[in-house]
């Protein structure tokens, strides 16, 4: 049998925030799947299914702003066929199930919190604790989730004025893992990074998705990322001819895709469907650069 995708519900706890971050993990497996519904989305998975391979390496996925972690799903479900354990946070305050937060400076320090916590999460869990590569991981993320990826990382944030009670600027309190080993942005939001060394401290490689017809995160943020870390080179930079800013995404349920839902957009001739297949081979491609997932396709 091929490789499947596994799932298990993880079990985490935001002290912070005194929630739980609902979180699956997807992990390489050798049972049959079942499809199954995650919110209005669907993915074949096998449920508790025993764990193939070792060495394996981890990745975090933080999506967008009031987003969900199954909108990336067909991106989780090539990596984990390559030999990637993939954790699938949803964020509590910014998510489709529950966005109170959006747009506060709470938001932006929870964030990158929640995923060292997811982090902390799969590496302490009986199952995979002697299955993944020790203490190191990589964080993907869209639009939002690119500035979380970055404040993680090692990024410096500000709060802009126009989140803030006092309408002036504030750092945002943020804790740099130093277990992040890559990140992927996917069209990344960066304006809470315009302070001069506000990226000084990012070191990891990075592979940098924008869009050509993005006008929710422009080019300006990935110039501002190129110019802000220490090391221009260790960012392969790709911008995509035709792409709008949900491009990076799966494709929606038919029942969602309406002009009135701009998640399931693409700018004219675009073809999501048919991009998505290289997205996932780019990023396979460079987080295996990175890793070196033990379990593999047969």
């Amino acid at each position: 049998m091929t490789v499947t995708v596994g799932c298990i519900a993880l079990e985490v706890r935001d002290p912070v925030q005194g929630v739980g971050v609902p979180t699956h993990l997807l992990y390489p497996a050798r049972a049959a799947e079942r499809e199954q519904a995650f919110g209005p989305y669907a993915l074949a998975v096998a449920t508790d299914a025993a764990i193939e391979g070792d060495a394996l390496p981890l990745v975090v996925l933080s999506h967008g702003n009031g987003g969900s972690p199954w909108g990336y799903r067909d991106l989780a479900a090539h990596l984990v066929r390559s030999g990637f354990v993939v954790a699938m946070p949803e964020h509590p305050g910014n998510s489709r199930a529950d966005n109170a937060l959006a747009g506060t400076p709470a938001n932006l320090a929870n964030r990158p919190r929640h995923v060292g916590l997811v982090a902390d999460a799969a590496f302490g869990h009986p199952a995979f604790d002697a299955k993944l590569i020790d203490q190191r991981y990589s964080v993907i993320g869209h639009s939002i989730g690119g500035y979380t990826a970055l404040a993680v990382a090692g990024g410096h944030p500000l709060a802009m004025p126009n989140e803030t009670a006092d309408g002036k600027a504030h750092p945002v309190a943020v804790e740099r893992d130093l277990r992040v080993s890559a990140l992927v942005l996917l069209a990344p939001a960066a304006p809470w990074f315009l302070a001069p060394g506000a990226l000084a401290d990012v070191t990891a490689p990075i592979l940098l998705f924008t869009g050509a017809r993005d006008e929710i995160a422009p080019r300006m943020w990935a110039d501002l990322i190129l110019r802000g870390v220490p090391d221009p080179a260790r960012v392969d930079h790709r911008e995509i001819a035709g792409a709008g800013h949900f491009s990076f995404m799966s494709p929606f349920p038919p029942a969602r895709v309406s002009p009135s839902f701009p998640p399931s957009q693409d700018p004219p001739g675009f073809d999501r469907a048919a991009y998505l297949p290289l997205l996932c081979d780019d990023v396979r491609a460079f987080l295996m650069s990175v890793h070196e997932p033990r379990a593999t396709q047969t």
